[in-house]
């Protein structure tokens, strides 16, 4: 779309990658796959750094990362979980690290696309959560007690139920893991969208004139976005992995 002289992208080319490996085979690797590993191999790189320094005043790699992880052990696994929810620190500091990975993605330069824009990759995040807290349900309650305390609410009179519980199963199975997805992926989608937008503008004046670049406000405003999309991708790794926790909780514990 050609506006002012500004050739702005098609919103379908901005969210159609083209395959960059292994084209036509069923392993064909697209710019968001490769994305994808690499923000698993550097939460899985980043691990290894720390764990491989054990020292007793940690400092750099290790002294970063454990302070996370007691920020995510304090903040999310006591605070939401309980002492009993310990076993899940590490399940919940790696999931959280993976998404902030692939959030942070979107102001990389030359790269600005965050993996959790596409649903291809929320949504199997979404679905590894759903079939957590399910399973964790049924191995902590039985299979009868676990769907029948999520789906019944209890001191309800019997013909209320006709109507809750179907909105109970509704949701507890469907619309957990929908939000869950959608939140993460509209809210990376917007940002990037967004930071688009701006960075196009900005490129169009600065070649226009190298000194137009700083003054007008659309380069103050990629500048102000950029700042506030690395916030916006904590913000959303730190919401997904707090309600993973909550839900997990709440299958951990029968409900009465």
């Amino acid at each position: 779309m050609l506006l002012a002289g500004i050739n702005f992208p098609p919103i379908s080319d901005v969210l159609n990658w083209k395959a960059i490996a292994f084209s036509g085979s069923p392993f064909a690797l697209n710019k968001v796959g490769l994305i994808t590993l690499v923000s698993a191999g550097i939460t899985l790189l980043l691990f290894y750094l720390a764990g491989r320094q054990r020292q007793l005043v940690p400092s750099g790699v290790q002294n970063f990362v454990e302070s996370m992880v007691d920020f995510i052990n304090n903040s999310i696994v006591l605070d939401v979980m309980g002492p009993e929810g310990a076993p899940w620190a590490p399940y919940l500091t790696g999931l959280f690290f993976f998404i902030l990975f692939s959030n942070l993605f979107e102001v990389i330069p030359f790269i600005q696309m965050p993996a959790t824009a596409r649903m291809s990759v929320p949504a199997p995040l979404a679905i590894m959560v759903w079939f957590t807290f399910i399973t964790v349900g049924i191995r902590a309650q039985g299979i009868g007690h676990y769907f029948k305390n999520a789906v019944v609410p209890s001191g309800v009179p019997g013909p209320l139920l006709v109507i809750l519980v179907p909105l109970e199963i509704l949701s507890n199975f469907i619309v957990r893991p929908f939000a869950l997805a959608v939140r993460l992926f509209g809210n990376l989608l917007a940002g990037h969208l967004l930071l688009l937008t701006f960075a196009v503008i900005s490129e169009a004046m600065f070649v226009k004139s190298i000194g137009l670049v700083i003054l007008p406000l659309p380069f103050a405003m990629l500048t102000a976005l950029t700042g506030y999309e690395i916030f916006v991708s904590a913000l959303q790794a730190f919401i997904f992995t707090i309600l993973s926790a909550l839900y997990i909780a709440e299958a951990m514990k029968s409900q009465h």
